[in-house]
C-alpha cells in the first residue's frame, strides 16, 4: 500500500513584479485506493500544486515535503518521479510535432518499465486503450496532440495514463474543454483504473466531473492552503453556494 503525503508545502513563482507566493502551507494525505478531489477559486494554487508535484521548474519550493512511500519526490527529477509511479494529466497538453503518438507512448512505457514492451503486445494494448476511449485508430500515427481538438488532447492524456499504469495519477482540470459525451468517456477511462493499489488526485472546478468520478474525500484549496475537507456533501455545498461560504465561515470564526 502506498501513501502520498504533502506536508506544509510553500511554493512561489517569479514574475516581472517579483516573487509571488502561491502555496502557503498546503497539507494533505492520499492513501492507496483513494480518490481525492481538490476544488477552489481561480488563483488558489490548484494547478501550482499539480505541477509542483510533477517537477515543473517554474514552481520553486521554499519549504515543505511531498512524500511518496516516505521518499521525498521534491528531491527527484521529473522522470524519476514518473518512474516511482507519479503521473500528471495536464490541463493544457502540449503539441510535439514530428513525434508520432505510437513512438511517444512506447518510449514513455519503456522508460517507466525499464524495458521495451513487445511490439505485438504493445500494438494490442494501444488498440484496446484507444478503443476504450473511442479514439480513431488513425490518431496513433499522428504527431502528439498536433491538430487535436481540446477534447482529443484530454482523451490522449487519459490514454497515456491507461498505458503507463501509474500508482498515483493527478488530473489537472481534465474536464475542461470536454463536451458531454467526451466527459463521460474520459471519466469511464479513469474509473476503469480505480483499484486498491492506485490513487487519484482530481483537480476540478465543476461538480459535473465528480458526478462521474466520485471522490472519497473533497478538499477546498484557497489562498494557497487547504481550508476545508469533507465528502460529497462539500461538492454540493460549493455547487449551491459558491465560494462565498468560505468568507462567511472565516468571518464566523473571527467573531
Amino acid at each position: 500500500m502506498s501513501t502520498l503525503e504533502i506536508k506544509d508545502l510553500h511554493v512561489h513563482v517569479e514574475t516581472k513584479e517579483g516573487i509571488k507566493p502561491i502555496l502557503k502551507g498546503a497539507t494533505l494525505t492520499v492513501h492507496s485506493g483513494e480518490t481525492h478531489a481538490i476544488m477552489g477559486p481561480n488563483g488558489s494554487g490548484k494547478s501550482t500544486l499539480a505541477y509542483t508535484l510533477a517537477g515543473h521548474p517554474k514552481y520553486v519550493v521554499d519549504s515543505g515535503e511531498a512524500l511518496l512511500d516516505g521518499k521525498d519526490i521534491l528531491k527527484m527529477t521529473p522522470d524519476e518521479r514518473a518512474k516511482v509511479g507519479l503521473f500528471l494529466a495536464m490541463q493544457y497538453p502540449v503539441e510535439i510535432p514530428g513525434v508520432s503518438m505510437t513512438n511517444f507512448l512506447r518510449t514513455a512505457k519503456t522508460e517507466i518499465d525499464g524495458e521495451a514492451p513487445g511490439i505485438r503486445q504493445w500494438a494490442k494494448d494501444l488498440s484496446a486503450a484507444m478503443k476504450r476511449l473511442k479514439m480513431d485508430p488513425k490518431f496513433a500515427s499522428r504527431s502528439v496532440n498536433e491538430g487535436f481538438s481540446g477534447g482529443e488532447k484530454k482523451r490522449n492524456e487519459v490514454l497515456q495514463m491507461l498505458l503507463l499504469d501509474p500508482l498515483y495519477a493527478i488530473l489537472d482540470e481534465t474536464d475542461s474543454g470536454l463536451d458531454i459525451d467526451a466527459l463521460r468517456i474520459v471519466s469511464e477511462g479513469v474509473n476503469s483504473m480505480r483499484s486498491p493499489f492506485r490513487s487519484f488526485l482530481v483537480i476540478t472546478h465543476y461538480k459535473r466531473l465528480l458526478d462521474y468520478i466520485k471522490p472519497d474525500v473533497v478538499h477546498v484549496l484557497a489562498d494557497g492552503r487547504i481550508v476545508r475537507t469533507g465528502g460529497g456533501e462539500l461538492v454540493d455545498e460549493l455547487e449551491s453556494r459558491g465560494y462565498e461560504f468560505l468568507k462567511e465561515a472565516e468571518g464566523a470564526e473571527k467573531a
